[in-house]
C-alpha cells in the first residue's frame, strides 16, 4: 500500500492536477464511467476537475468487469447482454456530451471478444459465428455521438492477427470512428509501428493508450523496457505529419498500473519521457532519410534515423518547459516539492477516517 496513493475521485484529480503543474502537458484526464461516474454525469466531477487545474477527457466504458461479460459483451451471443453493453456505450457518450469537452471520447473496450491463444479453449467460439455478429453494435453508438464529436471506438489491439476484426465494425460506423492502439496489448515482436503506420495511412489512427510491456499486458512505463520502440512509433507519426505538412488528430492517453513506483513520480517521468521520445522523432532528418530511402540505402536509412533516437534534446524540452512556465527538470521539481510527504499524511488520515484497510491498492 502506499500511503500517498489517492483515496477518492478527488485525490485522483488532485494527483493529475501535480502532473499537469509540473510538466505542463497533461491537461485531461481519463475517467472510467463505473468508478468516477456511478450515478451517470455528474457537474460535480467537472468542477473538481477545474479546481485542481485539469478537465475531464476520455470517457472509458466498462464492458468487461460484470460477470454478464464473461462470453463477451457487444459480440456476446445473448442478444439482452449486448443490449446492456451498447446501452453502457450510450450512457457514456451522453456523460461524455454533458461535461462539454469537445476532445472527449468514447473508449469502447472490446477486450475479451474473442479466445486468445493459452487464456480460452480453441472449442469455445473460432471460426466466423461471432465475427458476423460485429456489425450489431457500432450503428447505434454511432447514432447517438456528439455532432462534431469523433466517436473513437477504442477497439483496443490485442493481438495482430486480430487487427482485421477489430478494424471491421469500426468500418461499419466510419468515418466518426476510429482505432485505438493499447501498446500493451498485442503479440509478442510483433512490429507495431507498422500497424500505427498501416492505420494512419488508412485514416483510421483515432489514439493510443501508451504503456510499455515485457511478458504480457504489463503496463508499465512508456519507454522502460524498450524505448526504441516508441521512438519508432513517434517517428511513424512525426513522418508523416512531415510528408503531409498537417498534424494527424491522435489522442493521447496513459494507461499504466503503479504498483511499485509512487504514482505521481511514475506519471512526471512517463510524461518526460515520452517528451523526449517525440521530441528525438522530430529531429530526425527527413529529407536524408527519404532520399536513403529513395536509393534503397537500408544502411544509410537505418543510421539516419538512430540519429534522431541519439540526439540529445535536453536544451530543447529545458525551451519548451520554459515557455511553458515549469520546472526544466519536472521530476526532481516535484520530489523536492513536499506534494508527496503531505498527501501521504492527508490521505492516511482521511483512510483511517472512512476505516479504510490498508493492506491493498492498485492503479
Amino acid at each position: 500500500m502506499q500511503a500517498a496513493a489517492a483515496v477518492d475521485l478527488e485525490d485522483k484529480l488532485q494527483d493529475a492536477g501535480a502532473t499537469h503543474a509540473f510538466t505542463g502537458v497533461t491537461p485531461a484526464v481519463a475517467v472510467h464511467v463505473l468508478w468516477d461516474f456511478p450515478q451517470g454525469f455528474d457537474a460535480g466531477v467537472v468542477r473538481l476537475a477545474k479546481k485542481h487545474g485539469v478537465k475531464i477527457g476520455a470517457i472509458n466504458p466498462n464492458v468487461f468487469q460484470d460477470q454478464c461479460y464473461k462470453w463477451g459483451s457487444v459480440t456476446n451471443r445473448d442478444p439482452a447482454i449486448r443490449a446492456k453493453a451498447v446501452g453502457h456505450i450510450l450512457d457514456c457518450i451522453e456523460i461524455g456530451r454533458g461535461h462539454g469537452q469537445p476532445e472527449s471520447l468514447a473508449v469502447v473496450h472490446r477486450r475479451h471478444e474473442l479466445p486468445r491463444p493459452g487464456r480460452r479453449p480453441p472449442a469455445e467460439g473460432l471460426g466466423g459465428g461471432r465475427l458476423q455478429e460485429d456489425p450489431r453494435s457500432p450503428p447505434p453508438q454511432h447514432d447517438h455521438a456528439p455532432g462534431v464529436q469523433a466517436l473513437r471506438a477504442g477497439l483496443l489491439l490485442h493481438r495482430l492477427l486480430r487487427l482485421g476484426r477489430q478494424l471491421r465494425p469500426v468500418q461499419v460506423v466510419r468515418p466518426r470512428a476510429k482505432v485505438l492502439v493499447d501498446t500493451g496489448h498485442h503479440l509478442a515482436a510483433c512490429n507495431i509501428e507498422q500497424i500505427v503506420a498501416w492505420l494512419i495511412s488508412e485514416g483510421m489512427l483515432g489514439g493510443f493508450h501508451f504503456n510499455d510491456r515485457k511478458y504480457a499486458d504489463d503496463d508499465l512505463e512508456v519507454g522502460s523496457i524498450d524505448p526504441y520502440q516508441a521512438f519508432r512509433i513517434f517517428s511513424e507519426i512525426a513522418g508523416y505529419e512531415w510528408e503531409t505538412g498537417r498534424d494527424l488528430d491522435i489522442a493521447y492517453m496513459i494507461d499504466q498500473s503503479h504498483n511499485l513506483e509512487p504514482k505521481v513520480q511514475a506519471m512526471i517521468r512517463t510524461v518526460c519521457r515520452v517528451q523526449e521520445l517525440f521530441a528525438k522523432s522530430l529531429c530526425v532528418d527527413r529529407e536524408a532519410l527519404a532520399a536513403a530511402q529513395a536509393k534503397e540505402d537500408v544502411i544509410l536509412a537505418e543510421e539516419t534515423l538512430r540519429a534522431g533516437f541519439h540526439m540529445d534534446v535536453t536544451p530543447l524540452l529545458a525551451a519548451v518547459r520554459k515557455k511553458l512556465g515549469v520546472p526544466a527538470e519536472p521530476l526532481w521539481a516535484f520530489r523536492e516539492s513536499g506534494y508527496e510527504a503531505r498527501a501521504a499524511a492527508e490521505r492516511t488520515a482521511k483512510r483511517k477516517a472512512l476505516g479504510i484497510s490498508e493492506d491493498a491498492s492498485y492503479a
